[in-house]
């Protein structure tokens, strides 16, 4: 947000202007360390309106910008370590790194975050203008950083959870990807099918006039609506994938939609281990790096990227403002396995929750891989099984009334 303020300086003198700032309370601190007295600010709201400042026209424009992938902040978060462990002032790193980047967005935004740095904002700050490039959970942690004076080490902290995050989506993909894969070359198949191969059948057997099998009837009658509704079925497909997309982008759809993810046979019990070392690693990173219980929590309810797992995390933070220990609004949220509710609650006992937490990450972690190692074994037998319907249901409906014709004509 913009703010106006109006402030007095070492000397007294009135000082007006403008800046960015998340809230109010943000504005006074940035006005704070540039050494003036804030006396009044308020907040700049803007009376006109425009298409490319409107929700649709911001949506429009991200859809068109260079996307920041996750290899780029890890290298980005490697790079700020070495260059901060060797003493190198922020503003040469910043202005270093924008020089040698090749990805475009990434770097105007560092451009912008050096612009903010030469007039005096903080490194977090300056990050947090830019939310479509630097999570959440990256701000937190260099704000911590800066603030206890560790900034080359959270920097380190960040570039190892990225790579982590990493590797687990690639593994995921990498899982997902052949029974994605043989259920596109399904449907594919199916379309050519009933469309070109069936209807050249079809006529032949009409030329004959003998009383068909089931299963060809059903493969006859499957061709006719293909051949008389493909545009149809085509749009019905189209409307149905926009339509599911836009009910996921609401906050209902969303829910629903991460909920039911984590029911799904073979694949939703990996996913549900994934998001728990996700939200172990990030809540043992952000309480070693010195945040807040309460304040990691809400960061890490976002770093799960899971609307009904972030839900649960809202709901042990609220427990945590109550007065309750983390022992219990873990057991209380109903996602964790007895094994790692008691390392918690020794992790507690200890004041070594952080380090815990870490072997609770490495934990699932583990059993994440050894599912998605065992993932492709235990869905082949699923996709063999539906091709080889697929392939009988074709077999008996074409090649079933052929062999009846070849007996009545040998029977002549």
């Amino acid at each position: 947000m913009q703010f106006r303020y109006r402030a007095r300086d070492k000397t007294g003198q009135l000082q007006q202007g403008s800046l960015d700032a998340s809230d109010e309370r943000n504005a006074a601190d940035v006005l704070m360390r540039r050494g003036l007295v804030p006396l009044s600010i308020n907040s700049v709201k803007s009376q006109s309106f425009s298409f490319l400042n409107s929700g649709f026209g911001e949506s429009l424009k991200s859809a068109f910008q260079q996307k920041v992938s996750l290899d780029e902040l890890i290298i980005f978060c490697r790079q700020m370590y070495s260059l901060t462990q060797a003493g190198i002032p922020m503003l040469r790193a910043i202005e270093g790194l924008a020089d040698t980047t090749q990805n475009k967005r990434l770097r105007k935004t560092l451009q912008d975050v050096h612009e903010q740095l030469e007039r005096g904002r903080n490194l977090s700050s300056a990050m947090a203008n830019h939310r479509g490039v630097f999570p959440r959970l990256v701000i937190a942690i260099v704000h911590v950083g800066e603030n206890t004076g560790q900034l080359e080490e959270s920097f380190q902290q960040l570039s190892v959870y990225l790579e982590k995050e990493q590797d687990t989506r690639k593994r995921i993909k990498a899982a997902t990807r052949y029974p994605s894969f043989v259920l596109i070359a399904l449907v594919i198949a199916m379309f050519v099918l009933n469309i070109f191969v069936i209807p050249t059948f079809a006529s032949m057997f009409s030329r004959f006039n003998v009383e068909l099998p089931w299963a060809t009837r059903a493969l006859l009658g499957s061709s006719e609506f293909f051949v008389a509704y493909w545009h149809v079925l085509l749009l019905a497909m189209v409307g149905t994938f926009f339509g599911i997309r836009y009910y996921i982008a609401t906050d209902n759809g969303r829910l629903k939609w991460d909920s039911l993810k984590l029911k799904i046979p073979i694949i939703g019990s990996i996913l549900m281990r994934s998001m728990l070392g996700r939200f172990a690693r990030s809540f043992s990173v952000m309480i070693g790096a010195g945040v807040p219980l309460t304040q990691a929590l809400s960061l890490v309810a976002e770093a799960v990227d899971n609307a009904w797992m972030e839900k649960r995390i809202i709901e042990m933070r609220r427990g945590i403002e109550r007065g309750e220990n983390l022992s219990r609004v873990a057991r209380q949220s109903g996602l964790f396995t007895p094994l790692i509710l008691q390392m918690i609650s020794v992790g507690e006992e200890t004041g070594r929750v952080d380090v815990l937490l870490l072997e609770v990450a490495e934990y699932y972690e583990r059993e994440t891989d050894y599912d998605l190692k065992t993932l492709t074994a235990r869905i082949e037998p699923i996709m063999i099984a539906v091709v080889a319907v697929m392939v009988l249901i074709l077999a008996l409906g074409i090649f079933t009334p052929m062999w009846d014709m070849m007996s009545a004509y040998q029977g002549r």
